[in-house]
Formats: C-alpha cells, structure tokens, sequence
C-alpha cells in the first residue's frame, strides 16, 4: 500500500521569516509611535508657551501706555501654574514725541532649550 504524504503545513523556515517580517514591521511602527509622542510634547511645550506670552501681552495691553513698565520683568521657573516654564518681559521706550513703547515677551522652556517670543508696538 502507497501511503500520501500530506505536504500542506509550514516549515520551520517559512515561519521564521514571516516572524522576522513582522519584526520589522512592529520595530517600524513602535520608531513611528515614539516620535509622534515627542511631536505631541513639543508642539503641547508650544502651544502653553504662546498662550503664556498672549496673557502676559493683554495684561500689558489692559495697563495701558502710563501702566505698562509695571509689567516689566522677570517670571522665573518655578511659577505657581506652570513651573516649566520662564517668562521675560522686557518693554523699551521709544522716542518720548513718537509716544510709543516696544513690548518684547519671550517664554522659555526646559532650561531655556525652546522658546516663544512676541512683540508688538504700544501707542500712547
């Protein structure tokens, strides 16, 4: 009697490469996965150092030209609500006929590594 080889299943080979392949492709999503969560942190360090710099440039703005050198400084890391970042607020004044004031905010963050800076021009 002829017995039939049955010759329908895997080798041993054959799976060893697909596991590789699929290796390669999970190593490939897993990179992928790591810098869209690096993007997001940054692009979040961005979005809370302009939304910084933007309150500090309407409380400017609300102080007005005679009230605005008060707001001159400093805020140094280690704030109450947001302790990673720093925020500087320098104000120069123009020419006293011109009647104007350069308003600089730069918010920085970890240690100084990213920054933020607006400007804008304050009239009498």
């Amino acid at each position: 009697m002829n017995k039939i080889a049955n010759n329908s299943g895997f080798t041993l080979i054959e799976v060893l490469v697909a596991m590789v392949i699929l290796l390669i492709g999970l190593l490939g999503t897993a990179a992928l996965i790591t810098g869209i969560i690096r993007g997001n942190k940054v692009s979040n360090r961005i979005t809370t150092a302009t939304m910084l710099a933007q309150d500090k440039m309407e409380k400017i703005k609300r102080a007005g030209y005679a009230g605005a050198d008060a707001e001159a400084g400093t805020e140094p890391y280690g704030g109450e609500n947001f302790p990673l970042y720093k925020r500087i607020t320098d104000i120069v004044s123009g020419n006293p006929e011109t009647g104007m004031n350069n308003i600089t905010v730069t918010v920085y963050w970890d240690s100084d590594n990213g920054q933020v800076k607006l400007q804008t021009i304050l009239a009498e």
